[in-house]
């Protein structure tokens, strides 16, 4: 086995347990094996097996791309498949996704990958895409940048600061846990668009804002009136796949009445999303 491979695995398994905050008898015990062996894996004087790489990396709780990153640095072929939503094996994923966003109706719902790119969404999220420019519907819609560009839905929010503030803190938290490069790479970018006139005084205190148990709801500004959503997060358990294990379905629902009925009423003849 080549020392750059053998030094290289070690690397990132020395990163991961840092970014886990755990000690290496912490991981050790969580991977039954001993702290001299992990040691020694991480300084390239044991060379990990097969076995040891996978446990590892669920002890740490890599994610499954990164888990075939892993498993290739220590000189083995990736365990995880990625497939194309496309394949004749992902049907029933399609049907799935299908059936969650249809039976969400007339309430928002959208499909994302790792990086919050907009795979699909149902017809209710016509209330969220109103107006949006083209620039940044290509080549896919991203959840980020829809919601804090200037030129998106970040215009039309009652409490933009708030909302900035929450998706910024979600997507940093998502950087530290994954290392993950893309993501990195859009919270630079997201993080650095300009604030708007105003925004600065949105926030928890303004006197505007209904009570709620949502700390920080989607306020939106519509033709019909502004609008109150949370939102909720689904995944598939146990993926097996890469591709799989990156999908979210993010389901909104109605903080208040009068949103609920205007969801309802706006369903009726709804422009079509996908």
């Amino acid at each position: 086995m080549d020392v750059q491979q053998q030094s290289r695995i070690g690397i990132l398994i020395r990163e991961w347990r840092r970014r886990r905050r755990l000690s290496q008898l912490e991981l050790a015990l969580l991977a039954d094996t001993s702290a001299r062996h992990l040691s020694c894996v991480e300084t390239g004087r044991a060379h990990p097996s097969r076995t040891m790489v996978l446990r590892l990396s669920t002890a740490l709780d890599v994610p499954l791309r990164e888990r075939n990153t892993l498993l290739v640095a220590a000189g083995y072929a990736p365990a995880y498949r990625e497939s194309s939503l496309d394949d004749e094996d992902m049907a029933a994923v399609r049907s799935a996704l299908d059936t969650m966003l249809n039976a969400h109706e007339p309430y928002p719902a959208v499909v994302v990958d790792r990086c919050w790119n907009v795979l699909t969404g149902n017809r209710a999220m016509a209330v969220l895409m109103d107006g949006i420019p083209a620039h940044l519907l290509e080549p896919r819609p991203n959840v980020y940048r829809l919601t804090l560009h200037p030129d998106g839905l970040a215009a039309r929010l009652a409490n933009l600061g708030e909302v900035r503030a929450l998706f910024l803190e979600r997507l940093q938290r998502q950087v530290h846990a994954t290392g993950d490069t893309d993501l990195r790479t859009l919270y630079e970018e997201v993080s650095g668009y300009p604030a708007l006139p105003g925004e600065e005084t949105a926030g928890p205190e303004d006197p505007q804002a209904r009570p709620s148990p949502i700390q920080v709801p989607l306020r939106v500004r519509t033709p019909f009136g502004e609008l109150s959503l949370f939102g909720t997060m689904a995944t598939f358990g146990a993926p097996a796949d890469v591709t799989l294990s990156e999908l979210a379905i993010e389901l909104f629902y109605p903080l208040d009445d009068f949103t609920a009925q205007a969801l309802r009423a706006l369903a009726e003849t709804p422009p079509s999303f996908t």
